[in-house]
């Protein structure tokens, strides 16, 4: 892992990136909680979602916004200025990698809330997870439809955000053409997944491999009818 710097519209920001094995290795983006609440992009959540892709062969980079760590400017709670932060981050990591095969964006709770709104801005994103999001006080009626395939794990034990929620906006997300979402639900998890960093591993490890294998197209072919004429032509 190397700690890397990018400019920003309020100007440095501070990441944390780990360079894929393969020339044409997919990319993640891994976006971290509210700094409000202490969210950054050291937190054990977001290490844990920045592991798994390094282990399934990804060059990741996770990042603090603007205001948090050794990233300068100033946070604020604004969904244009994520956004910003987060584009630039998405356009430095792609720099780094011209041939990547996907591209996937990643976050945890207030993460996930930016990262879904930046899937609905990035068609070139291919795949995406979001952990968390909280679907019972946010309105994401903008996924629609979903534009790319993707993961949302959730923790049955969270009083933070509404599981049924979750449940439910996974679900409506899952019946849009040409895009799976998996749902996974760890029954035991809290909000911070307190005691199940492995379950979240092993989830990603588990679901993400099979949404980067592009579908075969299938073609069907007429059947020849029976009463077509087989004479050799004279």
């Amino acid at each position: 892992m190397t700690e890397v710097f990018f400019t920003g519209d309020a100007g440095r920001l501070e990441g944390v990136y780990q360079q894929g094995t393969k020339p044409d290795a997919p990319i993640a983006l891994i976006l971290h909680p509210n700094p409000q609440l202490g969210g950054t992009m050291n937190n054990k959540v977001v290490y844990t979602m920045f592991q798994a892709f390094v282990k399934l062969g990804f060059s990741v980079l996770r990042f603090n916004s603007r205001g948090v760590g050794k990233s300068q400017g100033v946070f604020r709670a604004d969904e244009e200025v994520e956004l910003s932060d987060t584009l630039t981050a998405l356009e430095w990591l792609k720099s780094m990698n011209p041939e990547a095969s996907h591209t996937w964006i990643a976050g945890y709770s207030y993460g996930a809330l930016v990262g879904l709104s930046v899937l609905m801005r990035r068609p070139d994103i291919n795949g995406f997870v979001a952990m968390s999001p909280p679907a019972d006080v946010c309105d994401f009626s903008y996924l629609s439809p979903c534009p790319a395939s993707g993961i949302i794990i959730q923790g049955g034990a969270d009083t933070i955000v509404s599981e049924p929620a979750v449940a439910m906006l996974a679900e409506k997300l899952d019946t849009f053409k040409k895009v799976q979402v998996k749902y996974v639900m760890l029954e035991d998890a809290d909000h911070l997944y307190t005691n199940q960093l492995k379950n979240v591993f092993d989830a990603l490890q588990e679901n993400v491999p099979p949404l980067l294998i592009p579908k075969k197209r299938v073609i069907k072919r007429k059947k020849r009818s029976s009463n077509a004429n087989t004479d050799t032509p004279k």
